[in-house]
């Protein structure tokens, strides 16, 4: 299982991405989601707490909607 983190700074789209703690692009602003095994469990969680998200290009990448 990964650990998983929400960006809490929205990009330009208005997406909150999801991280994974081991991404070279890891956010200095985040929330910790928790540890999970697959990312669309992550965004999953992060959409709890905010309507627009989306996974990271480089890490989460199975979880990126372009």
């Amino acid at each position: 299982m990964a650990r998983y983190y929400v960006n809490i700074i929205k990009q330009s789209n208005g997406d909150r991405e999801v991280h994974k703690l081991t991404c070279p692009y890891f956010p200095s602003k985040n929330n910790y989601l928790g540890e999970f095994p697959t990312c669309q469990e992550a965004v999953t969680e992060a959409k709890k707490y905010y309507d627009q998200v989306n996974g990271c290009y480089y890490c989460t990448t199975e979880c990126h909607s372009g």
